[in-house]
């Protein structure tokens, strides 16, 4: 019981996280406007003339805070001790 909590949580979050990292600040950065890039635009003089909306740092390190509670998830259910025989809820193909 108190696994599956862990279980849906990090998922959850993780996948929030990456959520709001890829599509959430993109559609901010698509309402914003033109630069779509994450790099500034400049002319031809090297002057920035716009810059994106949000920071790609931001976007990426959301990104990576996602994949990075996943592995802390999976390193977790690694460290738990495996329930063997009976006891394992596994379900059985034949149905019994």
């Amino acid at each position: 019981m108190n696994n599956e909590i862990i279980d849906k949580t990090a998922m959850g979050l993780s996948g929030a996280l990456m959520f709001l990292g890829i599509i959430g600040l993109g559609i901010v950065e698509i309402l914003a406007g033109q630069p779509y890039g994450a790099a500034p635009v400049t002319n031809d003089a090297g002057e920035v003339v716009a810059t994106p909306a949000i920071d790609p740092a931001l976007r990426t390190g959301l990104v990576l805070l996602g994949i990075v509670v996943l592995l802390l998830w999976r390193l977790y259910k690694m460290a738990q001790p495996q329930i063997a025989g009976g006891a394992a809820k596994q379900p059985n193909l034949a149905g019994e």
